[in-house]
């Protein structure tokens, strides 16, 4: 055998190696129990995505996909434990936005750096918010609410879920850009926010479609605009905020699926595939239609990209209004 022939086999008998050792390694991936981390308490809204997408996976894969709740510091703690975690695709994180690209720029001390240390996989759920109003508030759309609130010279109050939430940023982008002069009252959740604004507590506030629908249709609350590109097929008698006159208030609160970074991107590969097979399935369709979202899934490259986009807006909002949690 010459050498020339000799160094060939030895090239193809490696190649032959790196070829298998990637098989095994799609093949092996999940080989026991998967956690996705969730980084909210039970019964959030991340859990609507979180929980059938974990049954989902269990179905296609024969693997079990278990739920933890780790609540704390906005999403921070659970987020923090997914982003130190081996990074192997046996702990996920399934999060809304605000401690991917909201948190970095409001919280003055992060235990993890999201851009560095997790990996997008796909969006799971992404769905406007509404501004609404108590139905004591003399306004019935936008410019209306806009001249009643600088008609109170300061005194005009508005609640959110929170600081740091995505509800709280789009008060504050909506305040920015329409140059509004409000006191923000931030409140422990949606849900008491909510309580208080249905009994007159507080005026107005942002929430998702998914938290505020409800208290829409029941006549508890009257829908002002909504945030996303388009009219909500749930509230199609409500105007966007472009169309209201503020094409600069566009949000969203949407929810993504994580690793941790340096997963292998095989791993990565067919956790989105999954993934994005489960959520054309008819009962992932059934949730994307009840809460107001279009599908969402995406390549991990696109996600990622969208998500460093969301960072910079919500920085930038950040920066203009001087929004921070201590």
């Amino acid at each position: 055998m010459s050498m020339k022939t000799s160094s060939q086999g030895v090239v193809r008998f490696g190649l032959a190696i790196a070829l298998a050792a990637g098989a095994v390694s799609v093949h092996a991936w999940p080989d026991k129990t998967v956690t996705i981390i969730v980084p909210w308490p039970p019964g959030g809204p991340s859990d609507i995505a979180a929980r059938p997408v974990a049954q989902g996976l269990f179905a296609s894969l024969g693997k079990t996909f278990v739920i933890d709740n780790r609540g704390g510091a906005g999403g921070n703690m659970g987020s923090a434990i997914v982003a130190k975690a081996s990074p192997d695709g046996h702990t996920l994180l399934i999060t809304s936005s605000a401690p991917i690209v909201i948190n970095p720029a409001v919280y003055k001390k992060m235990p993890f750096d999201p851009a560095k240390d997790l990996q997008p996989v796909t969006n799971l759920l992404r769905v406007p918010l509404v501004l609404v109003a108590h139905p004591s508030v003399p306004a019935n759309n936008l410019k209306e609410l806009i001249a009643h609130i600088k008609s109170q010279q300061g005194n005009f109050q508005w609640a959110s879920a929170g600081n740091g939430t995505p509800q709280h940023m789009t008060g504050e982008l909506f305040r920015s850009v329409a140059k509004l002069d409000m006191i923000h009252i931030p409140y422990k959740g949606s849900a008491p926010a909510i309580t208080d604004l249905s009994g007159g507590h507080v005026p107005v506030m942002f929430d998702s479609t998914i938290a505020i629908l409800p208290h829409i249709k029941g006549g508890k609350l009257k829908a002002i605009a909504v945030t996303g590109a388009k009219r909500s097929p749930q509230l199609p008698d409500v105007p966007t905020f472009a169309e209201a006159g503020l094409p600069a208030v566009e949000s969203y609160a949407w929810y993504g699926l994580f690793a941790p970074a340096k997963t292998p991107k095989d791993v990565i590969a067919k956790l989105n595939a999954e993934t994005l097979k489960f959520m054309k399935q008819p009962e992932f369709q059934k949730i994307l239609t009840s809460t107001g979202s279009d599908y969402v899934g995406d390549t991990a490259e696109n996600f990622a990209a969208f998500t460093r986009d969301e960072a910079a807006k919500w920085a930038n909002v950040a920066k203009a209004t001087g929004a921070t949690v201590e």
